[in-house]
């Protein structure tokens, strides 16, 4: 027999860091695993969410960003899309709990302890908002939220669980029913503050500039800062 090659080695280099956890972040929340293939899809009206996840992978030169419609007109393109054919990463992503068709069956995803707040930022690039608003009930009285969204209930209370063993806060989770079930955890407030805080520690962490600046304007409102 003749010698065999070199064993393939994987396209993504698989080491935890604070933009690796950001990227397993916005795979939980906007990507997917095929079922019948191996390869790991990521698809987002942001082409900034696509171009962050490219640079977390340093997959810059090696895949491209395409177009991909939704619905009934398969030529409203609206939607960027990477698909990434790495057999490590693959395995590497369903080892820590992200499986394919994973929409309602997400649990817990390993992350290690330090890094939960870069994935927590990934996740909420990927399906987290904020909103705010005057109530009108009192005077002066600025009500400000942040929230995440999920098809899982186990994926929620797993979330919950980890925020408030980390900052102590509870939020209080609300379902949504219409053609699909979803889940929102929400915080207001003060305890928004915290988590925002954990998530945005530095000024150059990877995240998505429309949401970071909503946030930025809601809390220069009160007069808070990141």
């Amino acid at each position: 027999m003749g010698k065999r090659g070199p064993k393939p080695k994987g396209k993504v280099k698989i080491k935890w860091s604070s933009d690796f956890a950001y990227a397993v972040g916005l795979i939980t929340t906007d990507g997917c695993l095929y079922r019948h293939k191996v390869c790991v899809n990521l698809t987002s009206k942001d082409l900034e969410v696509i171009k962050n996840f490219q640079k977390a992978l340093h997959l810059e030169n090696r895949y491209k960003i395409g177009r991909k419609s939704r619905g009934a007109d398969p030529d409203d393109k609206k939607y960027f899309v990477i698909q990434v054919s790495d057999t490590s990463l693959y395995n590497f992503l369903k080892g820590i709990g992200i499986t394919p068709a994973k929409s309602k069956t997400l649990g817990p995803i390993n992350i290690p302890d330090l890094l939960f707040f870069d994935f927590l930022r990934g996740v909420f690039d990927g399906d987290g908002y904020t909103y705010s608003y005057w109530d009108p009930r009192w005077k002066s009285s600025f009500m400000y939220y942040i929230g995440f969204v999920s098809a899982s209930l186990a994926f929620v209370t797993w979330l919950r669980n980890e925020i408030f063993s980390s900052v102590g806060v509870k939020g209080h989770v609300t379902t949504a029913k219409g053609k699909n079930t979803y889940y929102q955890l929400k915080y207001a407030k003060a305890d928004s503050i915290k988590i925002i805080r954990k998530m945005y520690y530095q000024k150059n962490v990877m995240h998505l500039s429309r949401k970071y600046l909503k946030i930025k304007k809601m809390l220069d409102i009160v007069g808070e800062r990141l």
